[in-house]
């Protein structure tokens, strides 16, 4: 099978992490391959005021084009909106003008395509297959899939155009694939977990970690990363630690991550009297995430959804054991104690609990590191290519 000759565009809403991890991986089976990602020119103030709610959002956070493959051009593409339902209902169109003015401006050649999320870049991905006449995959990756077609008419209209339209549907979980089923839908899907880059995601000195970061080598860390929003469930974890010291005084929280409740969350931690016991470190590139994950001796994810958060992958990856809630693609990974322990959502008792018994579980660093090496990207990716190959009648 060979497409070397053909050229991939990927239709994104950031490039930084798993959206560009899988495009790398993509990249050798291409002659080239161009990523126009959507951002919103409003969040750049926060280069200059300390906005966090709007600092996740800005072009330098957003793009990330270190250790790039030659054959990849990252082109932004602007699309001003306020966050509202309304506006964000009516985004598709604003970013598909945006798309093929870059296209456009730039030449850009392709021969598929291939968005990431239902909204807008599925929509903008449609909108492009119908005009150019070309093959067009969508990844539905989240609350694309699980929140927006079944919030109202309009939104189902809009998700159902989009996946319809797509020649191919990916999703990241079972659990996607049940909200899928749901609608309308005709298109083949496949289930495709997410992934980690191997090359990046490996096991490390967790001294020498703790070393590079300044963090303490006498206790036990317990770390987390992610947006700091309501859907990632902090302030469960911040309940649960609070039961947690009640019991031991070695341990240490550490939530990596930006976002509109960063100073909320502060509040909550002194108001808990856990000052001592929590560090906010803020959002970190995303080739430092190894480093931090290597740092720890347990990851905690206590969201309250998800699709199949890439971060578990990359715990996984490095050896580390992964205690996240039973929500998404979550309990299809976590499917024994070897590799984690799950938890209900939204319950800080019996994260608390579980947190304890992490604390105290002696785990197999090897067993959980061999486990991962089954969802490294280049596997995903060769799945991936394989529908690539179809869609295109080579």
């Amino acid at each position: 099978m060979d497409i070397k000759s053909k050229n991939l565009l990927v239709i994104s809403h950031s490039y930084n992490d798993f959206q560009k991890d899988t495009t790398i991986t993509l990249s050798k089976y291409f002659n080239n391959v161009s990523v126009l990602v959507r951002y919103n020119p409003i969040a750049n103030i926060s280069k200059y005021i300390d906005l966090p709610q709007l600092k996740q959002f800005n072009l330098s956070t957003k793009i990330d084009t270190k250790n790039n493959p030659s054959n990849i051009s990252v082109y932004p593409t602007p699309v001003i909106y306020t966050v509202s339902d309304s506006q964000y209902k009516n985004l598709g169109q604003k970013h598909f003008k945006a798309v093929e003015s870059a296209i456009n401006k730039n030449n850009i050649q392709f021969d598929i395509i291939h968005s990431h999320f239902t909204w807008s870049s599925g929509y903008v991905g449609a909108k492009l297959k119908e005009k150019y006449n070309v093959p067009f995959v969508v990844t539905a990756h989240g609350y694309d899939i699980y929140d927006l077609p079944f919030r109202d008419a309009k939104w189902k209209q809009n998700i159902e155009y989009v996946l319809n339209t797509a020649d191919y549907i990916f999703t990241v979980s079972n659990s996607n694939l049940k909200c899928i089923k749901r609608l309308n839908v005709k298109t083949p899907v496949k289930v495709l977990p997410n992934g980690y880059r191997s090359e990046l995601f490996y096991p490390r000195s967790s001294n020498e970690c703790r070393k590079k970061l300044s963090l303490p080598l006498d206790k036990m860390i317990i770390l987390t990363v992610g947006n700091l929003v309501e859907i990632k469930g902090h302030r469960y974890l911040i309940e649960a630690m609070c039961e947690v010291v009640k019991h031991r005084k070695d341990v240490l929280c550490i939530i990596v991550g930006d976002g509109k409740l960063k100073n909320k969350l502060e509040k909550q931690i002194n108001k808990l009297g856990l000052k001592d016991y929590f560090i906010l470190a803020g959002g970190k590139p995303h080739d430092e995430i190894p480093i931090w994950i290597n740092s720890c001796d347990f990851f905690v994810l206590p969201s309250l959804k998800e699709g199949n958060p890439t971060v578990m992958f990359e715990c996984l990856g490095c050896g580390k054991p992964f205690i996240g809630t039973k929500v998404g693609g979550v309990p299809e990974i976590i499917v024994s104690d070897d590799y984690g322990l799950l938890v209900e959502p939204r319950n800080s008792i019996d994260l608390a609990e579980k947190i304890d018994l992490a604390l105290k579980n002696k785990w197999n660093s090897k067993k959980i590191r061999e486990y991962g090496t089954t969802f490294t990207w280049d596997k995903v990716s060769r799945a991936i290519y394989t529908i690539y190959f179809k869609t295109l009648k080579v």
